[in-house]
């Protein structure tokens, strides 16, 4: 497999990793035993700064899980502030719902349930950060689709770019092929994207951030 961080530069961040939060380390765990993807601790980390750094009064996130990235930004909010997440999986729902109301953080996040293509023409909102985690064959059209409800300003945040170092990679798994033509493809729209001024960061699996300039 093609690397994107080095193991040995990995280990040593893991090292200096400060994580005292329990209930953060267990759903962690959880989500690894039972194989449900979720946000790299790095990168969760790093949202945490986003948000902290930009103060968003309205987050949008397409694709919760089991709400671990939720509630690391929801923990970060302003007492104000809420985050709007959508989720299709009916076997994440209820999983999701029993995190967020464990928490402590039920009053600012708002679980929409459903597929994304038909929630998000529904949101009445304008969104100051949208983070996207869902389907790579989806990213595309849906962040076309997310990017109208982005205030001029607003941050979008995007994970699995760099996709285990595959789009950078001459020799892919056959079951990979197709979704890391779809990262490829969504790459390139994205830094060329003519709403945004963006970068790609080599945080985890990868992530795209992008301002909305126009």
């Amino acid at each position: 497999m093609p690397e994107i961080v080095s193991p040995k530069q990995i280990e040593y961040l893991k090292k200096l990793r400060f994580e005292q939060n329990e209930f953060t380390l267990e759903m962690e765990a959880f989500a690894k035993q039972h194989k449900i993807p979720i946000l790299n601790w790095a990168c969760a980390e790093f949202m945490e700064q986003l948000v902290l750094l930009h103060k968003p009064k309205r987050v949008l996130e397409i694709g919760t899980a089991i709400a671990y990235t939720t509630i690391r930004i929801a923990g970060n909010l302003s007492e104000s502030a809420i985050i709007d997440t959508i989720e299709l999986s009916k076997h994440n729902i209820p999983l999701a719902k029993d995190y967020i109301k464990r928490s402590g953080l039920s009053d600012k996040i708002n679980l929409l349930e459903g597929n994304a293509f038909n929630v998000i023409p529904t949101l009445k909102n304008k969104y100051d950060m949208i983070f996207l985690d869902a389907d790579k064959v989806d990213y595309i059209s849906m962040f076309e689709l997310a990017i109208e409800l982005l205030k001029k300003g607003g941050l979008v945040v995007v994970d699995n770019v760099l996709w285990q170092g595959y789009p950078a990679s001459t020799k892919i798994p056959r079951k990979y092929k197709a979704s890391t033509e779809h990262v490829r493809k969504f790459n390139e729209m994205f830094v060329a994207h003519p709403k945004l001024k963006t970068s790609i960061l080599a945080i985890g699996d990868g992530m795209a951030i992008g301002i909305k300039v126009f």
